[in-house]
Order: structure tokens, then C-alpha cells, then sequence
């Protein structure tokens, strides 16, 4: 039986680029984009790890300082663009690639003054390109977008065996850290392909929220699907979306020992274990 290489990739993982954009005027205002950046190269790197041949491998530190001058050459217009240019350029400098996997986190700041900042919350950014010659697949999305609705909200029907103890609920808090990511195809490379990235992830985003505000749940799953079936709806140009979601779980306190009633006013929000609920929309090519 004969031994080969199967799948392999290389990159540098997680450099950490702030790009600041100074008004050229000398106003003293200030735009701030922080970034963390990882790359990966596929392709026929059989010879660097059967023979130990480097002749075809783009160093991952070339990689890094790649990542670092093109936020200043094609500069942070939006993760998406960035990542495109990003992914034409590994392509390029390394011919032995097919593929090159950018993976993009941003950060976001909240104006205090023209130029000091405040770092929002734990929500993140997040963006993947995957660039082939011809081809590219973009993936936008966010992670850790923690949401919460105090009502409108059940759980009730489900299954019962000899272990079960949890009660049915027609009324109960549901939250989650949401992560979800959303896919477009793209023909070409061009790190400008005609998409106003920054306004579609502004409105996909406000859109799945407004969608978990307003729609009434009877599970996490259903408001997911609501969720990424309006978007869909919404968007011809993107493909499919995937949620992850973690249940955060808020259990009513019972204080009837201090002779108190609770009508659904306290709670303790449990860390773990929790829920956790995943799921893809995407459409039905037949």
C-alpha cells in the first residue's frame, strides 16, 4: 500500500493590521479599521513536504508583509475588497497556488472625538475569501452578536422520555450569541467586483435583527430559518446563509423563600451548558 500527501494548506494566521485614515486636509478627524487578518495558500506543495523542496512555497512572513502594504497600496475601502486584492495578489506572486483562503475578523470603534475611540462589544466582523483563477467565494458574516427578547418567545411540544424534566413555556427570555456568515459567488477575481460591501453587510445585519425582533419564536430554530429565509428573499445575489447559535439560557429565580412573587421579572442567566442550535438556508436549485 503506497503512501501519499492528502490535503494540505499553509499560511500565516492572525495578523493584526490597523489601517488609520487621517483627513488629508489636516482637520485632525480620523477613520479607524482593525483588522485581523489569516492566509492560506493551496496547492501543489507536494515537493516541500515529500522532499523538502521550498522552490514553490511563497514564505508565510512574504504573506504576512503582503497583508501589512496592501492595507496601505489598495487600502480598507471594506474586509470584502481587501481580502479580494489580498487574494489576487498570493495568487499571483505564488504560481504554484490554486487557491488562496483569506480570512478576515474586523473590529469595530465607536467615535468618542475625531480621533479617540471606543471598542464595541463583542461582536466581530468577519470575512472569507476564497479565491481560485477564475472564481472567488466571499463569505461575510459576524460572530459573537449577542441579541435578547424579553418576550415573545415559546417552547413547548417537544419530545418526552423518562428524563425529562424541563417545563413547557409559553412565554420565556430567548437570547443567543449569534454567529452567521452569507456567501456570494463571484466571477473573477477583481477586488472591486461591483458590490457595495460595506451597505450589504449594513443591511443584511439590520435586517436579521429587525426579523428576530419582530417575528413571534417557537424555538431558536424557527426564528434561524425565518431569519435566513427573509434574507434570502431579500438578496438574489447571496447564496446561502449558516447560523451558529448558542442558547443563553435565563432561568426564572424562585424567591417564594423570602416570600416574594416572580412573574417573570428575575432571572439567572446561565453560562453552561447551553443549547446549541446550527442550520444553513440556501435555495433549491431544481
Amino acid at each position: 500500500m503506497g503512501i501519499v500527501l492528502g490535503a494540505n494548506q499553509y499560511g500565516k494566521a492572525e495578523n493584526r493590521v490597523v489601517r488609520i485614515y487621517r483627513d488629508p486636509g489636516g482637520g485632525g478627524r480620523h477613520e479607524i479599521r482593525d483588522l485581523n487578518v489569516s492566509t492560506s495558500l493551496r496547492g501543489d506543495f507536494a515537493d516541500a513536504h515529500v522532499t523538502g523542496d521550498q522552490g514553490g512555497v511563497l514564505p508565510t512572513d512574504t504573506q504576512k508583509n503582503t497583508a501589512f502594504a496592501y492595507a496601505k497600496e489598495h487600502g480598507v475601502t471594506s474586509p470584502e475588497d481587501y481580502a479580494l486584492a489580498l487574494g489576487r495578489r498570493l495568487l499571483t506572486a505564488c504560481p504554484a497556488a490554486a487557491e488562496a483562503v483569506i480570512g478576515v475578523e474586523e473590529y469595530a470603534w465607536d467615535r468618542l472625538t475625531d480621533h479617540a475611540f471606543l471598542r464595541r462589544g463583542t461582536e466581530t466582523r468577519t470575512v472569507e475569501v476564497v479565491a481560485g483563477e477564475t472564481t472567488a467565494k466571499v463569505r461575510s458574516g459576524f460572530t459573537d452578536l449577542t441579541v435578547l427578547k424579553s418576550t415573545g418567545s415559546e417552547f413547548k411540544g417537544f419530545l418526552v422520555d423518562e428524563y425529562t424534566t424541563l417545563a413547557e413555556t409559553d412565554d420565556r427570555i430567548l437570547a443567543t450569541s449569534l454567529t452567521a456568515t452569507w456567501t456570494h459567488g463571484l466571477d473573477g477575481i477583481d477586488h472591486r467586483p461591483g458590490i457595495d460591501w460595506e451597505a450589504s453587510y449594513a443591511a443584511v445585519r439590520a435586517l436579521l435583527l429587525e426579523t428576530f425582533a419582530t417575528t413571534y419564536s417557537r424555538a431558536l430554530q424557527e426564528s434561524l430559518h425565518a431569519m435566513g429565509r427573509v434574507v434570502l428573499q431579500t438578496y438574489d445575489a447571496i447564496a446561502e446563509i449558516s447560523f451558529v447559535a448558542p442558547n443563553k439560557h435565563h432561568f426564572l429565580v424562585d424567591l417564594s423563600p423570602f416570600g416574594l412573587e416572580n412573574p417573570g421579572e428575575v432571572f439567572i442567566a446561565a453560562d453552561r451548558p447551553y443549547g446549541l442550535i446550527e442550520a444553513t438556508v440556501t435555495r433549491d436549485e431544481e
